[in-house]
């Protein structure tokens, strides 16, 4: 961490919005009141800012929790809002993607051209039987026909089924299975680090026999051209994009459906045994994905130029690169790859290319740049940056830091958001022009949004303890349930806090001095030490806080004495691995979290590693480390970009 940063940290603990970004920002403090006064009032507004075809005269009914319905007796079409309500606005000719294939290839794709795609897209499912209700499974890589099929399935009041591209034969099975897909769209392969990821071939085996026999509820596999590998055909099955989009009639009427008309269903990552599928639906979650995008990234969609970098395979991508942004008409970036290919500024490289002036990213992301140094993204022209957003995790207040000064020049503000598959939408951001900024911190919930920090028998912490993060009031993007599982949706977020009409998140948080909210991950990284509970987010920080150290991750693992022992895995800078032993460097990490937080969050080992193990989205799963401190086999491994990296921490370890 430079000395520049280092001072900030320590000096400016808060930033105040400038007068100028205040001047012209989207929020307002009005905002809070308008929630504070009447919150269903306030949905409502947010809810008629998009098109209905029939009007909703009932903004919510909690008449049996924990399954809301918002703006149930409207009708509206999800896709129309994103597309068509724009075209006939005039705004056609406006750019809605800006797509870069990993290889370079570009496309600029209007509002006009993807509506007319859509249109051709519907047709050609409904050609194949898909309706209203059924089920559509999409597994492709970054490209514009993913956005385009995501909408077509929307149009036709069909559900689709995002499953990462990443995701193996097997883990794609199972969710096929659970949501009983009727189609599967994918393509030949992807591109990721200058190779082809072939996509088709695990459709192939997820639908051939996988020992009780082949998968039965998927009738048709559309096919889209990206790399040109081999497939092979099933001439009975398979139906190739190019062939039958072309050719479909570009006419097709968006017909209304109930705004709780499902949209989707999106497993949730990292899953072990039955995939748990959450499902959204149409009215509520579009009103809050597009009220926060507008608010939170203070959205001027005439100007700016928009690049959230989450895989579409996950709930930002959904949220945040196709229902979000197209709802407001924005212009946004669309990126196929990696960061670091052809070479480790290609990220910088887009922004300047396009003038991206918000920028949302993940927190691994951020530390995965400060370990490669501030010299690759000073080669290029940030300058139009004028926002920048994380997502995903806590982010420590040294990477919040390093973010604002080198990638914002000192002058961004940086929205700090929480949310989850569940929640649909932000649930806790800083709004920008609004309320201040404070490294580290998420700070206040957004308007129209209750959140509590409470302790195990649902009491208010009170400023300056922490606890677990609940949602006290529902809200229009909260999950409907678990799709075909409605036991588990009410043992898994609601039983806990029943009484008291809570949501449990799962994470816990904890309120500093201000009252601000600070999150500490999920409960089952908040470790029990001696009966003091002890965050894995701010041992990393501390840990991330030495000079030495480029990147970290901390588990809790049993420990006969303690009930739990901090246990790190950290990649040490090579200048300092030139220099210093392994085992010199883990003892001086030791005593430095002791000096940083108490003896009582002094790690029990520290393991130097050359990576972490990581999804392609960027999260790090911690839960395959707790395997190797605990001994155990290591779990699941389908989700992570490397899967033989777990294989070399073992070794490392031993």
């Amino acid at each position: 961490m430079s000395s520049q940063i280092d001072h900030l940290l320590n000096e400016s603990r808060r930033f105040a919005p400038s007068a100028k970004f205040a001047a012209d920002a989207v929020a307002s403090a009005d905002l809070y009141a308008q929630a504070g006064a009447d919150r269903e009032a306030f949905w409502a507004e947010q809810a008629r800012a998009l098109e209905w075809s029939t009007p909703f005269t009932q903004t919510l009914d909690w008449s049996n929790p924990p399954f809301a319905q918002w703006f149930a007796d409207g009708e509206l079409n999800v896709a129309y809002n994103c597309l068509d309500r724009h075209v006939e606005a005039g705004l056609g000719d406006r750019v809605a993607l800006l797509w870069e294939g990993e290889p370079g290839d570009s496309r600029a794709v209007t509002y006009s051209e993807l509506t007319d795609e859509v249109k051709r897209v519907a047709n050609v499912l409904e050609g194949l039987g898909v309706g209203h209700g059924d089920r559509v499974a999409i597994y492709l890589p970054m490209i514009p026909e993913a956005i385009a099929a995501m909408l077509a399935v929307a149009r036709i009041g069909a559900i689709h089924s995002v499953i990462f591209g990443g995701f193996s034969a097997d883990s794609l099975r199972s969710r096929l299975d659970d949501a009983g897909a009727k189609l599967v769209i994918t393509a030949d392969g992807g591109y990721r680090k200058g190779r082809v990821s072939p996509l088709k071939p695990a459709v192939d085996h997820a639908l051939g026999d996988r020992g009780a026999g082949p998968q039965e509820s998927v009738e048709h596999v559309l096919v889209v051209r990206r790399t040109g590998n081999e497939v092979s055909w099933d001439a009975d099955r398979d139906i190739w994009w190019h062939d039958a989009v072309p050719a479909a009639s570009g006419e097709h009427v968006a017909q209304p459906f109930p705004a709780e008309n499902p949209l989707f269903i999106l497993y949730t990552s990292g899953t072990t045994g039955k995939p748990k599928g959450i499902l959204h639906t149409s009215g509520g979650y579009l009103t809050q994905a597009a009220f926060t995008h507008k608010v939170a990234h203070d959205i001027h969609p005439a100007s700016d130029v928009f690049w959230c970098t989450a895989d579409i395979g996950w709930i930002t991508g959904h949220s945040y690169v196709v229902y979000g942004p197209l709802a407001n008409g924005t212009t946004q970036v669309l990126y196929e790859g990696t960061p670091d290919t052809p070479h480790p500024g290609r990220w910088w490289e887009i922004v300047q290319k396009y003038g991206v002036t918000i920028l949302y990213t993940a927190p691994t992301a951020i530390r995965s740049f400060m370990k490669l140094g501030r010299q690759i993204p000073e080669q290029f022209d940030l300058s139009s940056i004028r926002l920048l957003g994380s997502v995903g995790e806590p982010i420590n207040p040294e990477a919040w830091m390093w973010y604002r000064h080198v990638i914002g020049g000192d002058s961004t503000p940086i929205i700090d958001t929480w949310w989850q598959t569940e929640t649909g939408a932000m649930m806790v951001s800083a709004l920008p022009g609004v309320t201040e900024t404070k490294p580290g911190s998420a700070q206040v919930s957004l308007p129209g949004i209750t959140i509590d920090v409470v302790d195990d028998d649902g009491n208010h912490v009170g400023n300056g303890n922490g606890g677990l993060l609940v949602i006290t009031e529902p809200w229009p993007s909260m999950l409907r349930g678990i799709w075909g599982d409605p036991d588990r949706f009410k043992e898994t977020y609601w039983e806990k806090f029943e009484t008291q009409g809570f949501y449990f998140a799962g994470d816990g948080a904890r309120l500093d001095e201000d009252g601000d909210i600070w999150f500490l991950g999920r409960v089952d990284d908040v470790m029990n030490v001696s009966g003091h509970r002890l965050s894995t987010t701010e041992i990393e920080s501390a840990l991330v806080g030495n000079e030495a150290v480029a990147e970290a991750a901390v588990v809790g693992a049993s420990d006969e004495t303690t009930g739990q022992a901090v246990v790190a895995f950290v990649i040490i800078k090579q200048s300092y691995l030139d220099a210093h032993s392994p085992e010199g460097l883990a003892g001086t990490l030791r005593q430095w979290v002791g000096e940083q937080i108490g003896p009582i969050a002094r790690p029990r080992d520290v393991y130097i590693v050359g990576e972490l193990p990581k999804t392609r989205s960027g999260k790090i799963m911690r839960r395959l480390l707790r395997d190797v401190a605990e001994g155990r086999e290591i779990g699941d491994t389908t989700t992570l970009a490397d899967t033989m990296v777990m294989s070399v921490i073992s070794a490392q370890v031993k």
